[in-house]
């Protein structure tokens, strides 16, 4: 089957998906193996009873990067995918009963800061002006900019220091910003992937203007359905999206990669191979270690791994109107809970919780009078030596107590389907090192350079994508890690180059009938 244009994508996450795209639009003929029985990695769904749980990210922001991949071949997002957008973004609630609507519009924005603290509405606005800046840098030129050497890392580090990446989120917010509540507003950003606010470089700020930017989104159906639109996209275009089909080996030979092996013992030749997969885990379990040179045992084992997660998913038989799509809810500690789940690994008796209401946006993921719930709690890894078996169910009665006395009234009584995820389902089903829910932290010395290559050093070949390579974690990071490859994969001869149906090689069409 191969001209020397045969490309495998492992893993069928959003960033693995839209790796197989940006490779099928360049001319080559892909396929993709995915070990779950489901596309998606993360990004999966869970059907039970009736509801339609998300398993995992829900939070859809910067939508062009979506838009672009369909654009790619000729079509138009809005035929695959319906997204909306979500107000507010997040609705942030506090021990004392107070809340803080995270809203995109400004003046909006103002008030509410103004209700909390008069003086912080100019160290808001000057807070932005710096943030802008860090995004200008951060997000517009270095986001799909490969950083496969250290120089590449040296001829950033001025504007780097200019901009204070050297402080933290929460230490460059509370620069500007002197309300406790309001710092946490506006710092707990880097727990959507994976960072500790106390400890990730100031340059994840910049998610506060991307959100600012382009809004926050909720795609009708759940984010299942951005994943069924790639993978109907990819089926039009030739791609294949193998399931239950886990990779077992990838092979080398004189420091090139030959194709993979899966499980079930085949193996197939291939010229190129990206993985989607954790690289922490990929190159521990999928690569002999005589040819990782780089990325041995010991090098993998002293990179910082993020925190897990506990979440909960669970239907109800009536609704909740006044809730929020997005509740952030946050407990009596911020920087003590932080620190129990990032250095002391110790799982805390309170916690902070991100409650996801998607009904709130989409009556259709539930039966009708029904509304269903995922709460996500942030939890140590799996160096902390929890006991999930015999923790589990306790904790899960916990947040639905909590959550029973407070903010959902009644929920117990009107639960009619629950189940849980934890650490396990992060280090088993979605192969992390760990169970790291967002593969490696980043923090300033795991960032950019510092991440997983999406270039493998060791290997010619072998490409990586996804939340631990760069430029990181969130929809938006996986999105663009793939589009790193734009810059460092080899151009296919043109001979070699397998067309792709409604575009000519080397340019975009609108459809077949633009030809």
């Amino acid at each position: 089957m191969s001209n020397g244009n045969r490309a495998i994508v492992i893993g069928s996450g959003l960033g693995g998906l839209a790796a197989a795209i940006r490779l099928r639009a360049r001319g080559w003929q892909v396929e993709v193996h995915e070990a779950m029985d489901q596309p998606g990695g993360r990004a999966a769904v869970f059907h039970r009873d009736g509801f339609t749980y998300d398993a995992g990210p829900t939070v859809v922001t910067a939508p062009y990067l979506f838009e672009e991949l369909f654009e790619l071949v000729g079509r138009d997002m809005r035929d695959y995918v319906e997204l909306v957008p979500v107000d507010p973004f997040y609705r942030v609630m506090f021990p004392d009963g107070e809340s803080f609507d995270y809203v995109g519009d400004e003046e909006r924005l103002l008030a509410q800061i103004e209700r909390f603290n008069p003086r912080d509405v100019e160290g808001y606005r000057r807070l932005v002006q710096h943030i802008e800046k860090i995004f200008d840098i951060g997000y517009t030129q270095l986001a799909d900019a490969p950083f496969q050497r250290l120089t590449d890392m040296l001829r950033v580090a001025p504007d780097m220091l200019r901009l204070q990446n050297y402080r933290s989120v929460y230490g460059l917010v509370s620069k500007y910003i002197k309300d406790e509540r309001l710092r946490q507003v506006f710092t707990f950003q880097p727990l959507l992937i994976g960072g500790n606010p106390f400890d990730t470089s100031s340059i994840y700020t910049l998610i506060h203007w991307l959100e600012r930017k382009w809004g926050v989104h909720f795609a009708k159906g759940g984010t299942t359905s951005i994943v069924h639109g790639m993978v109907r996209l990819l089926d039009e275009l030739g791609v294949k999206v193998h399931t239950s089909s886990p990779v077992a080996r990838i092979n080398v030979e004189q420091g090139r990669t030959t194709g993979i092996t899966l499980e079930r013992g085949e193996t197939i030749a291939a010229d190129l191979v990206v993985s989607n997969g954790d690289p922490s885990w990929v190159y521990e379990n999928m690569i002999a270690p005589e040819h990782r040179r780089k990325h041995t045992d010991r090098s993998i084992a002293r990179k910082k791994q993020s925190m897990s997660l506990f979440v909960a998913y669970f239907g109800t038989n009536r609704t909740y109107p006044d809730l929020a799509h997005h509740s952030i809810i946050l407990g009596p500690r911020y920087k003590g809970l932080l620190n129990d789940i990032f250095n002391r690994k110790v799982l805390a008796d309170d916690f902070s919780l991100y409650l996801h209401a998607p009904t709130r946006t989409d009556a259709s993921l539930a039966p009708p009078g029904h509304e269903c719930f995922y709460v996500l709690s942030p939890v140590p890894n799996e160096l902390s030596g929890v006991d999930w078996e015999t923790q589990a169910d306790e904790y899960m009665d916990r947040i639905l107590t909590f959550l029973d006395k407070t903010h959902l009234p009644g929920l117990k009584e009107h639960l009619v389907s629950s189940f849980s995820v934890d650490p396990r389902y992060f280090s088993g089903t979605l192969r992390s090192r760990h169970g790291a829910a967002f593969g490696i932290q980043p923090i300033l010395r795991q960032s950019a350079y510092f991440r997983y290559h999406n270039k493998c050093d060791d290997i010619e070949g072998l490409y990586m994508v996804g939340a631990s390579t760069h430029p990181g974690a969130g929809m938006p990071g996986v999105l663009c890690s793939a589009k790193v490859l734009e810059r460092v994969l080899p151009d296919l001869d043109a001979s070699a180059q397998v067309p792709v149906p409604g575009v000519r090689v080397g340019a975009r069409v609108a459809s077949d009938a633009a030809e």
